[in-house]
This record gives structure tokens, sequence and C-alpha cells, in this order.
């Protein structure tokens, strides 16, 4: 009994699934505990609360009807994140042969062994003609896991299994954050191409009524000239947004993987339905919930375990072949009483020296620091990443209020400066000064405007948000 007992706790080791793994500990976060604070930022009273994006369905954020449809087809559709998809199943069917390395693989055979021997050979001086029939089933070079070598092998396998669910993730947010802002850029272009239309028009009118004028000698050619640049102006600026708004549908198209009726496109950035606002939270309830810094902890504990694997290299290695079946010289007689064979063939391979092994254990080491490194980088671009929307976050609202204040002090001085015009106290040359600063206000406005979308987008990815299924 006292012999048995160490094989006893060898085996109770294996069931207990021994492994080598170093004890992992998640490593502190380099990033600050609270969000930036100043001039740029909102006060955290300012802001209300709401859950927290990462919980918030993309669904529940983009109420926009024809934005929701976009999403949803292109999620379906999108070859990037198929791509993302099919990595994650392949990640998963490698998991799965790593997993069941630690059994046993079973096989039977069927053999014949047909053979000529000379009689110089066996010694009696005649030819001599072997023939054998077998059939069994076996185990052939079983590695029975008694240091975790394969456990720890399955372990990092497992963790690069779910880094890669975590890159299909931050797709799918990359994804929804990408249509959304290419919606809204098609918007604000539609917005901007209404715009040059309208002021085409507007100064295609005043040109029209100039040269009337200066047919009966009432203005100048200067005047008529200076009138034909504005024409002239706007008419480029409307063959521009309408190559830009048949771009930005082409690059929408993309996005959403197939074609969409026209219907889903939007009017203009007005009828578009806003996101609501959100609630940064913490950096210590945001950031390790990104699929991005979750995928570079995975990461982490793949090359944690994998030192388990290169520590186990420097035991024992146990092996085992084995098979019953029956043999017999005539293929009639193969299952008959008396036929029965086996074979047990256990084998254990006792490290002495290899270099290499030592070699092998540095380089996960080292690995490990890496992927600590990489950690760490990634929370800190993540950091990043959320403050930059949060300093957006905190001023645009009131870049777009002086914006409007511009357009209405721009819309003014053109109105006084053409009614002085008309009256003849004032030269043309003002009235095209004051068309053109109100035209670029108007102009203004529209990307101000869409930098507010797109920001409530960019807030939204950058906590988190859109990454569930």
């Amino acid at each position: 009994m006292i012999a048995k007992s160490p094989w006893l706790v060898v085996i109770a080791l294996w069931v207990a699934g021994c492994t080598m793994i170093p004890e992992y500990t998640r490593p502190a976060s380099p990033a600050p505990t609270q969000w930036p604070a100043g001039p740029a930022y909102r006060e955290p009273a300012s802001v209300p609360v709401t859950p927290l994006a990462a919980d918030l369905e993309w669904r529940d954020y983009f109420t926009d009807p024809r934005l929701q449809v976009l999403i949803e087809t292109g999620l379906k559709n999108n070859r990037d994140l198929r791509t993302a998809a099919l990595n994650v199943d392949r990640a998963r069917a490698l998991y799965r042969i790593q997993q069941v390395e630690i059994l046993p693989v079973v096989d039977a055979t069927g053999r014949l062994l047909d053979q000529r021997v000379p009689g110089t050979v066996n010694g009696n001086g005649r030819n001599v003609t072997l023939k054998q029939y077998s059939a069994e089933v076996g185990i052939t070079s079983w590695e029975i896991d008694f240091f975790g070598r394969i456990r720890s092998l399955t372990q990092s396998a497992l963790e690069q299994y779910f880094a890669t669910e975590q890159a299909r993730r931050s797709a799918q947010i990359l994804l929804i954050s990408e249509i959304a802002i290419a919606y809204l850029t098609l918007a604000a272009d539609r917005d901007s191409l209404t715009l040059s239309q309208s002021t085409l028009e507007t100064q295609q009118a005043a040109y029209n009524l100039i040269r009337r004028r200066f047919e009966v000698g009432i203005v100048s050619e200067l005047d008529l000239r200076q009138s034909q640049t504005r024409v002239d102006s706007a008419r480029v600026d409307v063959i521009r947004f309408t190559e830009q708004v048949a771009r930005d549908e082409n690059a929408l198209n993309l996005l959403v993987g197939s074609s969409f009726d026209a219907g889903l496109l939007p009017e203009g950035l007005n009828a578009v339905t806003p996101p609501p606002e959100l609630s940064p939270g913490l950096p210590s309830d945001v950031l390790l919930r990104r699929p991005d810094v979750l995928q570079a902890e995975n990461l982490l504990k793949a090359a944690n375990a994998n030192i388990g694997a290169a520590r186990a290299a420097f035991f024992p290695s146990i092996t085992l072949t084995s098979a019953v079946g029956t043999a017999s010289g005539d293929l009639s007689n193969l299952f008959r009483p008396g036929s029965f064979a086996w074979n047990f063939t256990p084998q254990i391979t006792m490290p002495i020296f290899d270099a290499r092994t030592w070699a092998a254990l540095r380089v996960t080491e080292v690995d490990q620091e890496l992927a600590v490194t990489n950690y760490e980088g990634t929370i800190q671009a993540a950091f990043r990443d959320v403050a930059d929307a949060l300093a957006r976050y905190g001023t645009i609202g009131e870049q777009v209020q002086a914006q409007q204040s511009l357009v209405n002090a721009s819309r003014e001085t053109y109105r006084l400066s053409n009614a002085r015009y008309q009256k003849g106290i004032d030269i043309y040359l003002n009235v095209l000064d004051a068309q053109r600063s109100l035209y670029a206000a108007q102009l203004g406005l529209i990307i101000t405007n869409l930098i507010k979308l797109g920001n409530q987008v960019n807030l939204y990815a950058a906590l988190g948000g859109g990454g569930g299924d």
C-alpha cells in the first residue's frame, strides 16, 4: 500500500488539473481615476445621469429609424465584420482541438503482415513465407498530462479565443460608429448642397437684375462682373457638393455591405433624430469594459498560460501506447479462441540537458512582459479617446451657439448692405463681401452641427457602447 501511494498522489494531482501557470494578477491601471477637468470639460453636475454606454444597446442610442435600418443591414452584410466573426469561429475550433489533446485517441486497426525470410537468414536453409492477420483497438502515444503542459496550452487557446471575440466586438463598435458618421456626413453634405443651390439661385437672380440695370446704364460693368463671379463661384460649389453627396452615398453603401432603398438616405441634419446625452461614468467602470482593453487582457492571460507550458517542459513526459485485439496466421482463425493479443508500452522521457527549454521559457516570460506593456498602453489610449471626446463634448454646445450667432449677424449685415446698395449709398463690393461672409457662416454652421452629432457618436463608441449582440 505504501508503494502505491506516490502513484495515487500523482493521479490525484492529474485529475485535479495541476498546472504550472503563474498566478494571474491584473496589472494596476496606469490611467487616472477621474476624467480630466477644466474649461474644456463639462462639470459632472451638469451631465445627466444615464446608463453607461456599454449597458445601452445601440438601438436605444441611435433612435433615428432610417439609421437603425442601415446599421442592422450593415451588421448582417459588412464583410469586415463577417471576417471578424469568422475569426471567432476559427479560434473556437482551434480551442476545441487543443481542449481534447488531454484525452487519448482510440483507433481501430486491421493489419496484414506478409513476409518472405530467406533460408540463409532463418538458419534452417529453407525459404519461409510468414503471413499474419491482426485486428486491434488501441491508444497511440497518449501523453498523460501530469505536469499540466497540455492544460496550460488549452488555457492559452481559450484566452486567445476570448480575445478574438473581443476583437469582433471592437469591429462591431467601429462599424456602427462608422455607419452613423457616414449617415450624418451625408446629411450634412446634402444640407450644403441645398444651401449652395439656393445661393446659386439667389446670385443668378441678382446677376440678371444687375445686367438689366447695366444695359440701361444705371450700374457699371464692374458691378456686373463682380456679380458674375458670385454666380460662377456658387455654380462651382453646387458641382462640388453634388460630387461629395455621391461619394458619401458610395461610402455608406460600402459600410452597409449591400444596396439599400434610397428612402433610407437622410434628407438633412435637421431631419436626423439626435442621440441622447451620455454619462461618462468613472474610468475604472468604463475602461476595463472596453472590448479592446478586454482583448489585451485576454492576450495577457494567454501569455501567462504559455509560461506554464514552458515550465512543464522541464519535467518528465509520460506517454502510453497500448492495444488489444486478435492475431492469427490465417484470416479465418482471426477471431477464434486463443487468438487474443495485447501490448502495453508506457514510456517516460526525462529531460537531462536541453538549452532550448531555458530559451523557450525566457521567450514566454518576455511575451508576458510585452503583453503587460500592451495592456497598459491600450488602457492609456482608451483613456485619451474618452478624454478627447469629453473635451469636444464640453465645448461643442458653445461652438454651435457662437456659430449660430455669427450666421444671424452675417445675415443682418447682408440685408443692410444690400439695402444701402439699392438706395445708391454703398458700392456693390460690400454687398458681395457680406454675401460671402453669410454663405461661409452658414456652411460653418452645418459643419459645426455635424461635429456635434459626430461627437455624440464618437463618445458612445469611446465609452464602449455598441458592442453587445
